[in-house]
């Protein structure tokens, strides 16, 4: 199992954004299930508040893969969250909860993170917040 990654995972549950961004590169390319890359650690903090702000997750169920002597690394796991705020161009929210499965990949060099990109089913969520 990759450390860098169980931290990354372990600092995202504990709501502790500083503590992920510790293990990003400063140029980390951030690639955004049905979104834009972002790139460099400011782009990754700013998506952090703005999904803090519309998000309460907890990751469960995970499994971390590593391949290439650490240089790349792979999760799965439950994303358990709630709805907090409505998010432009989603339904509305309020207080909705909801659980995906989801996968994370990663690129990593000298210790750090330099991609992320994470998917999971967006039509699936939108028709669980949407019921709820």
């Amino acid at each position: 199992m990759n450390e860098t990654v169980k931290r990354y995972f372990d600092a995202f549950n504990a709501g502790d954004v500083d503590g992920m961004l510790a293990c990003l590169s400063d140029d980390v390319a951030h690639h955004v299930n049905e979104g834009k890359i972002r790139t460099g650690k400011e782009k990754f903090a700013e998506f952090c508040a703005h999904m803090n702000r519309c998000y309460k997750e907890n990751l469960t169920d995970m499994v971390i893969f590593e391949a290439e002597g650490g240089r790349r690394a792979a999760a799965e796991f439950t994303v358990n969250g709630t709805y907090l705020a409505t998010d432009e161009g989603l339904p509305a929210a309020h207080g909705q909860t909801y659980r995906l499965p989801a996968g994370s990949f990663f690129n990593l060099e000298d210790g750090k993170i330099t991609r992320v990109t994470t998917f999971y089913n967006l039509a699936d969520w939108v028709k669980q917040v949407s019921n709820g």
